[in-house]
């Protein structure tokens, strides 16, 4: 069951501006790259459920954060049908982030109000998600559409709160035309958690990047 109200999601998304995107099954490197991340400043994680036997390591990772990393708020990502959501929330998803826009899952999430992101990529699914109750969107692929196309959506539907994912990197330039076109926050996966970080299992860099993207986003946010 969440821990969190989807309101307190979405005004954490608001605040923070950005999610960290991650998924390993490797339970104790999971448990470090999230430590890593919350001491960074990060306050929620997208789990994205990739591989086999994932439901069982975001299951260990949500116990650890309630148990150890208080204010951490742990959602999963890459979810395609209301089933795997179902079973997420009851594993202790307090947000749901998908790749498409499915309108199972929508009811699904709703049912427990528990927030639900999914990926959009036009204004009428945007609108669609919302009709359905969406806080937050997730652009998604994020580098084919940019923050042009952001800047398009805000214009006729200023109320709607937006989430790229795909082509955010933690720089300067990066982030300032993501939030100078309106974006609510951004998802960042390998761009922030990378290759080499994992491999070398290098966390005192990665909450090193973790705050210095932060900053960034502290900064150019409007």
């Amino acid at each position: 069951m969440a821990q969190f109200t989807r309101i307190e999601v979405a005004a954490a998304m608001k605040e923070t501006g950005m999610i960290p995107l991650f998924f390993n099954n490797d339970i104790e490197l999971s448990k470090k790259v999230l430590k890593a991340c919350y001491n960074g400043g990060a306050r929620l994680m997208e789990f994205t459920a990739r591989g086999d036997f994932a439901h069982e390591v975001f299951g260990e990772l949500t116990k650890y954060a309630i148990a150890e990393l208080p204010g951490m708020i742990m959602g999963v990502g890459s979810i395609t049908d209301a089933g795997a959501a179902s079973l997420y929330m009851a594993l202790g998803a307090n947000f749901i982030v998908t790749p498409v826009l499915r309108e199972d899952i929508a009811i699904a999430c709703n049912r427990k109000k528990v927030l639900w992101s999914p990926g959009c990529g036009s204004l009428t699914e945007i609108a669609r998600a919302e009709e359905l109750g969406c806080e937050i969107v997730k652009l998604f692929p994020g580098d084919l559409y940019g923050p042009k196309f952001v800047k398009g959506i805000k214009g006729p539907q200023p109320w709607t709160s937006i989430m790229p994912t795909g082509g955010v990197a933690p720089t300067v330039e990066n982030l300032t035309g993501w939030f100078d076109a309106g974006v609510t926050c951004v998802g960042m996966g390998s761009q922030l958690i990378s290759k080499d970080i994992i491999a070398n299992k290098n966390y005192a860099k990665l909450e090193q990047d973790v705050k210095d993207a932060l900053a960034i986003v502290k900064k150019v946010r409007k």
